[in-house]
């Protein structure tokens, strides 16, 4: 019998069984598909040698007018600008005391009980003291005078902390587990004498990193590590800390949702921390409280969603939009000689996220869609209904492709391109099957617009944390998945490469070398893929197969012999066990130096037998990248039994 070409159409279809699905791809991992054919996604390397403190759900890359590169890293512990790979810490203040705090100590322990009336602290804040003097002993006023994470808040007036080593920066004590500090031991007892009129400054209150299960969007807990200790407080109406930031020229907008508008200035420096929108000289009823900033791009216009109004200055309405005046940080007062304003949304109960595309604004509320518009003088802005009953999985979940919206919804995923629309899912059974709807709020949508990709991070149905993706390829219209753990995404574009943050506090530069860079040496990158069954005459008869010619190239692999793994596997019923054959291996025999000949193992022998056969293409060793074409195989009828 003639030799028969294994083709397969592109996309993972789970919609199905892998019977009914011939001629298609069932499973896969680490493996896209490119011009029809499926291939092992790029590598990962990491962006800066240092790691960040707390969970990132938010990055934003801007350039200055002098061209330095900055990158904005939001996290639930902190807010940093990282400048030519380091983090420099510009975390808010959102409260100082000063000459009001004192200290005690205890001889033969490294807690510290700091005194400050109604100094509105939480566990897991972050205070600098200065001032201090020493409480004697090893107690000094060099190991008092630093910043200091809190950890317990025995009352309204008192706080702890641990200790540590004078002169150690919070940065050179951060690991990828935490605060790792050597603690100071008190070797001898104070109360309430050091550092008499010492001075604190307290960091805005840091968010939650995690989900609590209860009612509605708002429930959560804190998720706040103390010197590598967790934390077992629970607060219920509290929001994930989710960063939102943009760039007003050179200097940065950024907001805390559901907690205060800040205001970076560049001409200060990274050494200088973000400062309260409304403290700005000048500042004219900016709002203090949002649920996620934006700076329009065609009109120059702040603009704060879920805010506070004009009317009433820090109380949040969550479904009001605010505006500035265009081309000012600090006008907000809607006068008839200026262009701010004020809108408010009148379906829903709160304002969820907004993604800016071309020419519009694109507003979710918790159950409806809206398009916001520039008009122009006199009123600035107009904002339409596009669709009621929609969801959105959360904050993180939607993302622009020049005019167009994806976003994942509750068990359903959708685009929006001049009106709304369910995209066919092939794999939405597989995905939403396997959710952790507690932790949805962690959902992060991002583009991969290279390879024409959009893809959801999300947490599995027995993970707290972001550990699967699924893509929609918008330009193929197909769809497929993996594993890989990353709460946040950034697509190239000031940055050269996207960038991605690990589980392990680490930025990543992706499509990056071959393998996996969170290791040191790299390791490999398990990819494959792996076909639905395929048969001979609908199954009547068995099949004998006993060659297959693969087809596939190495390029771009850096390995000396660079090497995957195919694996023919039989079934005789759907259901039945795979008999499959041992995984042979194809590999590159010849590489010229200036041309590189595409020579691999011309065929490999075996012996087989089923009613419907299934391929896989595997690869788990460093320096190896794949594209599978079209491989053939020796098959022929053997009998019906």
């Amino acid at each position: 019998m003639p030799l028969t070409k294994l083709q397969f159409k592109p996309g993972v279809n789970r919609e199905t069984t892998s019977y009914s699905n011939e001629g298609g791809w069932f499973d896969i991992d680490k493996t896209r598909f490119r011009f029809g054919f499926p291939e092992k996604i790029g590598g990962w390397t990491r962006y800066a040698v240092n790691a960040f403190l707390g969970s990132c759900r938010s990055l934003h890359p801007w350039v200055a007018l002098d061209g330095t590169q900055f990158l904005g890293v939001g996290t639930h512990l902190k807010y940093y600008i990282n400048e030519g790979g380091g983090y420099n810490d510009i975390t808010p203040v959102r409260a100082t005391t000063t000459n009001g705090i004192v200290f005690a100590a205890t001889n033969g322990s490294s807690t510290i009980t700091a005194t400050d009336d109604a100094h509105g602290a939480s566990i897991g804040d972050f205070v600098t003291i200065s001032g201090a003097v020493s409480l004697g002993g090893l107690i000094t006023a060099d190991v008092l005078n630093q910043e200091y994470q809190v950890v317990l808040v025995p009352t309204a007036n008192t706080f702890t902390f641990v200790a540590r080593e004078a002169d150690t920066s919070i940065a050179s004590i951060t690991t990828t587990s935490g605060l790792n500090p050597t603690p100071v031991v008190a070797n001898s007892s104070d109360t309430g004498n050091g550092g008499s009129g010492a001075d604190a400054a307290y960091q805005v209150t840091v968010g939650l990193d995690t989900s609590l299960t209860g009612n509605g969007w708002n429930a959560g807990s804190y998720g706040r590590g103390t010197w590598n200790s967790a934390s077992n407080l629970s607060v219920q109406g509290a929001t994930l800390r989710i960063w939102s930031h943009d760039n007003f020229g050179e200097d940065l907008i950024l907001n805390a949702r559901d907690a205060g508008i800040f205001y970076w200035d560049r001409t200060n420096g990274t050494t200088t921390r973000a400062v309260a929108l409304s403290s700005l000289a000048s500042s004219n009823l900016a709002p203090t409280i949002a649920k996620k900033v934006l700076v329009s791009d065609r009109d120059r216009h702040i603009i704060a969603f879920g805010c506070d109004p004009e009317s009433a200055i820090g109380t949040q309405d969550p479904l009001l939009i605010r505006f500035g005046s265009q081309e000012s940080l600090t006008d907000w007062q809607t006068l008839p000689t200026n262009t701010a304003g004020e809108l408010r949304i009148g379906s829903g109960s709160e304002i969820i996220t907004a993604i800016e595309t071309r020419q519009q604004v694109i507003v979710f509320t918790d159950e409806s869609l809206h398009a916001m518009q520039f008009l122009g003088p006199p009123f600035t802005f107009g904002i339409n209904t596009i669709s009621e009953n929609i969801t959105i999985a959360g904050p993180l979940a939607a993302i622009a492709v020049e005019d167009m919206v994806f976003w994942m919804g509750k068990q359903e995923f959708y685009v929006y391109g001049g009106g709304v629309q369910r995209l066919p899912c092939t794999v939405r059974d597989f995905v939403f099957n396997d959710f952790n709807e507690l932790q949805i709020e962690k959902v992060t949508a991002a583009t991969n617009t290279s390879f024409s990709e959009v893809w959801w991070f999300y947490p599995s149905g027995s993970s707290q944390e972001n550990d699967r993706y699924v893509i929609y390829n918008y330009q193929q219209k197909i769809w497929y998945f993996g594993t890989l753990a990353r709460t946040v995404w950034l697509d190239r574009g000031i940055e050269s490469n996207p960038v991605a943050a690990g589980t392990d506090h680490y930025l990543y530069t992706h499509e990056s070398g071959l393998d996996d860079g969170s290791t040191d040496p790299v390791s490999a990158i398990s990819a494959f893929v792996e076909s639905s069954q395929v048969d001979i005459g609908d199954g009547n008869q068995f099949s004998f197969v006993n060659k297959i010619i693969p087809d596939l190239t190495f390029r771009d692999s850096t390995a000396s012999s660079p090497a995957a793994t195919l694996t023919l596997k039989a079934r005789n019923f759907p259901g039945g066990a795979y008999l499959q054959t041992n995984g042979q291996s194809v590999s590159q025999t010849v590489a010229g130096t200036s041309t590189v000949v595409e020579q691999f193992t011309d065929q490999i022998n075996l012996r087989l037998r089923g009613r419907s056969l299934a391929l896989k293409i595997a690869s788990s060793d460093t320096g190896v990248t794949w594209r599978l074409g079209s491989p053939r195989i020796d098959i022929k009828p053997d009998g019906r039994r």
